[in-house]
């Protein structure tokens, strides 16, 4: 690099204490990395690999002194950010180097509004009146394509979609122009279409404040548009490292070659006509009121799922795709009678939209549900351990404490992850590891139908191609009935069956997989589509199984 870096990360070692009394596990040993202004670096790699603790050591946001660094230094415009004070690293976070970060739910204070966050980083930072700040946050939120932004002023983190409260993460790191973005995973909630509508706006505003990027992704795709150089990562070391097209055109290692040629297969579940209907809803509306004034008037309601019909057979699994926002969590929701709806739902033959929370209870071991934000989902006082095992304690009271833990054991075990792990806590897990231990709490229960809310959004592609491999391998073993909402088009038509297309509450289109694919009829499908596999405007040709 010819000019000095903006941020030059010199043999950074990374240790964790173990509460065990064994010595400290490193999670990062010797990375070494420059980044100049300007520049975008990716770092990619499994989950696990120490992308995020690399990431998260530059601004010392690792939970101290729990963590430590045995070498190595962190240099910013020349000074070492970890040997600065508290009170100096204090003016550069929020200033300087901001984040995004991987799970928006968790990083949201649930008690502020939208407005308040976001107005609190420019007042703190810049000294804006509270009027300026409201004026440029509503900048913010209509830059980073916050539908309405006037009416979401006042609304909270849970009121707004995955996608959208990503989208709010991107607005406060954004709101101060810093030197340097560091964004983990900041596309990871969004649609396809929002996706390049973000990564547009992060190469303009990179082009315009000459902002450096540290971008943290399992999405190769993403590299693909977004990144001028590119360093590996694999079990806390640096693999490989070099310009973007050069390190996709010709990998060097073996782990690199093998992450380029990760994809979920496509296999999904036959469709049986003759199965009997697990989960049926005809015409269900969820709206939520829009409350104004002192009185709290109500004067409109957000129509979030507007008469949408639905049947899916056991054994099968339907896929909802379609932008953020488009209603297809509060679908998923609505049908497990998690939020109040209207109209008529049938589990097993069975009305269960009139049911009370009380007589629901019987019927919640048969329904689960896997969150799209597993961090925000996985209670951090509580061990992985007692969190698989907290629907067993509660469902199957008979089990003796060794036939449960046998039980999460065998959960673990079934997701990926290392059994021996099970009396560790959420933070100590890398977000994809903390994704398969809600998928493993779900699957601990051996449910009747489970709703999948975004399961591989978090995951990098090896491991989504093997979680996808999971799912329908448990899906014929149990004879599962799967709901797989997803913005990731390549994971829906590697394992949906029947698709179903949502826009603002509304079903666009529905049908098997394999014809909606092929021959999508309406507009709005075929440009979702050509958005996802960049496709021509017909949209046709998506996926041939």
């Amino acid at each position: 690099m010819t000019a000095e870096p903006l941020l030059s990360v010199r043999d950074l070692s990374v240790a964790f204490r173990r509460g065990d009394g064994a010595p400290p596990a490193l999670a990062v040993k010797t990375v070494s990395f420059e980044l100049a202004k300007g520049e975008t670096l990716a770092l990619v790699g499994e989950s696990g690999s120490g992308k995020s603790v690399t990431a998260l050591s530059v601004l010392k946001l690792l939970p101290y002194p729990s963590a430590s660094h045995p070498s190595g230094e962190i240099l910013f415009k020349g000074r070492d950010l970890l040997t600065v004070s508290e009170r100096e690293l204090r003016g550069i976070r929020g200033n300087n180097i901001t984040m995004v970060f991987q799970e928006p739910m968790s990083s949201l204070n649930p008690l502020h509004t939208i407005e308040r966050q976001v107005g609190e980083m420019l007042m703190l930072h810049r000294g804006m009146s509270a009027h300026a700040a409201r004026a440029r946050t509503l900048e913010l939120l209509a830059e980073v394509g916050i539908p309405q932004p006037e009416e979401r002023l006042s609304a909270y983190p849970h009121q707004l979609s995955g996608g959208q409260r990503q989208r709010v993460m991107i607005a406060m790191a954004l709101a101060n122009e810093p030197d340097l973005l560091i964004a983990d995973e900041p596309t990871t909630a969004l649609d396809v279409t929002v996706q390049a509508q973000i990564l547009k706006l992060l190469k303009e505003l990179q082009a315009r404040l000459g902002m450096a990027m540290l971008f943290i992704t399992h999405d190769l795709g993403i590299v693909r548009k977004i990144a001028d150089r590119v360093c590996v990562m694999q079990k806390g070391e640096i693999v490989e490292q070099g310009g973007a097209e050069e390190t996709f055109q010709h990998p060097r290692h073996p782990y690199t070659q093998a992450l380029l040629k990760a994809e979920p297969k496509p296999d999904p579940a036959p469709i049986a006509p003759d199965a009997p209907l697990v989960m049926e809803a005809n015409d269900l509306k969820v709206y939520f009121p829009i409350k104004r004034g002192i009185l709290r008037k109500t004067v409109g309601h957000v129509k979030a799922v507007d008469g949408v019909s639905i049947a899916i057979r056991r054994g099968e699994t339907l896929g909802v795709v379609g932008e953020s926002g488009s209603g297809k969590t509060t679908l998923g929701l609505a049908l497990l009678r998690l939020i109040s709806s209207a109209g008529p739902i049938a589990f097993l033959g069975k009305p269960i939209d009139a049911l009370s929370f009380k007589a629901m209870r019987p019927l919640r071991s048969d329904l689960q549900i896997v969150f799209q934000d597993p961090f925000g989902a996985l209670s951090p006082r509580m061990s992985v351990a007692e969190i698989v095992g907290e629907g067993l304690l509660v469902h199957q009271r008979q089990l003796s404490a060794d036939e449960r833990d046998a039980r999460v054991v065998a959960a673990l075990a079934d997701v990926g992850l290392d059994p021996e792990t099970r009396h560790r806590y959420p933070h100590e897990f890398s977000g994809g590891q903390r994704q398969r231990i809600s998928i493993a709490r779900a699957m601990a229960l051996e449910p009747s139908f489970v709703v999948l809310d975004e399961p591989t959004s978090a995951l990098d592609m090896i491991v989504q191609a093997q979680i996808v491999d999971l799912l329908r391998a448990l899906q014929k073993k149990r004879d599962l009935t799967f709901m797989f909402i997803s913005h990731d088009l390549r994971v829906v038509s590697a394992l949906a069956s029947r698709i179903l297309v949502m826009r603002n509450g509304k079903m666009v289109e529905e049908g098997p997989a394999h014809d909606v694919f092929e021959h999508p009829r309406e507009d709005y499908t075929r440009a979702l589509f050509a958005a996802a596999f960049n496709l021509d405007a017909t949209g046709h040709g998506v996926v041939r199984q």
